[in-house]
């Protein structure tokens, strides 16, 4: 025989009112014990209601958006029954009715009504939207959910978004498995050599490392190295200096602007440093966003310099001050390091003659500047002391050569050594 009988909302804990996000079923669908039926949401959660009897659907009482709490109808299901099966104690269905169970059914009952009563959020899932069925799929695939992003209404985790979360890991997994046991430090324990004291890295550290490794690894580096004689433009800069201060103004200006805006006109000239790899494509920008990295007391940080070519000598310090504070308080946004076309890395208040700056992708090539020196230079005639700047290009092999690299770096030179010709 058969009954129609009624499916309410079953007891789950303190919360009491729920909101009606999805149903998972339509009517004549034939159910089976343990399937979902909704998903509802409360303030801290959400969860799919499963089913306890096999049945089919003959109509379905809520409708999304619904706010219902214990005991409210859901739907009906037509099942067939028993008589004299007592199932009293199950509270989603109405407890006159008679049903037949399935196979295990008193193992199910048990484990449902454990479920629905003792429903516990981990920390730190407790802001991820995503249903119990999903949380278990991400627990069984080793998934952080917390990393996944959720195209579902709310931000709500689907079966789909961990599939593309896997399909991406797994891209990046590959591209990142270059021969994996060269890279690899064995873990060694160094206390039994001598006296340790073990440091955590910081955040930034941790983010920096994993970022700075990811780029090195799977970007094919080559450095170009030249030398800048700057005899003339540090002359000029510590007249601007000098006049400034007559004037009353404080603010002085290092060669960190000059170089900025030395490159900007180079990068209009080699276009193609001025770009990013997108597949098959070279995406060139016409727009020019130059970062500077900073040394903090964290780690390394690379803040933006928006529109720099809009932008004067003195703007472009203005900038450079307040982004290198903020890098230092640990106070710049998100947005404050996004965007970047190409980067800047000075080492010249340090020393150094040269170095490998690592590209921070997606850029394509970053520069770096080590600690000008006197050298003697000869005319012709004579040997001159000139003030020489070592200048480092690390570039993108995949998408510039080293012609057009080292025709870069000299076209730079002649911008630092007549600034002038950067006006033209």
């Amino acid at each position: 025989m058969t009954e129609v009988i009624q499916f309410n909302m079953p007891d789950v804990g303190d919360s009491k009112d729920f909101e009606v996000i999805e149903i998972m079923v339509s009517v004549g669908d034939k159910v089976c014990v343990e399937q979902s039926l909704i998903t509802v949401e409360s303030e801290k959660a959400s969860m799919e209601v499963p089913s306890t009897v096999e049945g089919i659907v003959r109509s379905i009482i809520v409708k999304i958006g619904d706010k219902i709490s214990e005991n409210s109808p859901i739907l009906s299901l037509e099942v067939e029954t028993i008589n004299d099966l007592n199932v009293s104690n199950n509270s989603f269905i109405d407890s006159k009715s008679k049903y037949k169970p399935s196979k295990h059914s008193d193992e199910i009952l048990e484990n449902s009504n454990s479920y629905t009563q003792n429903i516990t959020i981990p920390n730190e899932d407790i802001s991820v939207y995503a249903s119990p069925s999903i949380r278990k799929l991400a627990r069984d695939l080793g998934i952080d959910i917390s990393l996944v992003i959720g195209t579902g209404k709310k931000g709500r985790i689907l079966r789909e978004d961990i599939n593309k979360f896997i399909r991406n890991k797994l891209l990046k997994d590959s591209s990142n498995n270059l021969n994996k046991s060269s890279y690899n430090v064995p873990s060694i324990d160094f206390s039994k050599f001598g006296d340790i004291n073990i440091k955590a890295l910081s955040r930034i550290g941790k983010i920096s490392a994993s970022k700075l490794h990811s780029n090195w690894v799977n970007i094919p580096h080559v450095t170009n190295n030249d030398e800048a004689d700057i005899t003339d433009l540090e002359l000029f800069r510590k007249k601007i200096n000098e006049e400034n201060s007559n004037e009353g103004n404080n603010t002085k200006l290092t060669l960190l602007p000059f170089i900025v805006k030395a490159v900007i006109s180079s990068l209009k000239k080699f276009k193609n440093i001025n770009s990013s790899l997108d597949g098959d494509n070279i995406v060139l920008k016409n727009y020019y966003n130059i970062g500077i990295a900073v040394d903090t007391d964290h780690g390394l940080v690379v803040p933006v310099i928006r529109n720099a070519d809009k932008k004067g000598l003195f703007e472009l310090s203005a900038d450079i001050v307040s982004l290198s504070k903020k890098a230092r308080s640990g106070s710049l946004l998100p947005a404050e390091m996004q965007g970047g076309c190409f980067s800047i890395s000075s080492l010249g208040g340090i020393g150094g003659t040269s170095f490998t700056p690592i590209i921070n992708a997606p850029e394509v090539a970053i520069l770096g500047i080590s600690k000008a020196f006197i050298k003697p230079i000869w005319d012709g005639k004579q040997f001159i002391p000139k003030l020489i700047m070592p200048i480092s290009l690390s570039y993108d092999h995949r998408v510039i050569d080293g012609a057009l690299a080292a025709r870069f770096n000299v076209y730079l030179c002649n911008l630092l050594n007549d600034f002038r010709r950067v006006f033209l």
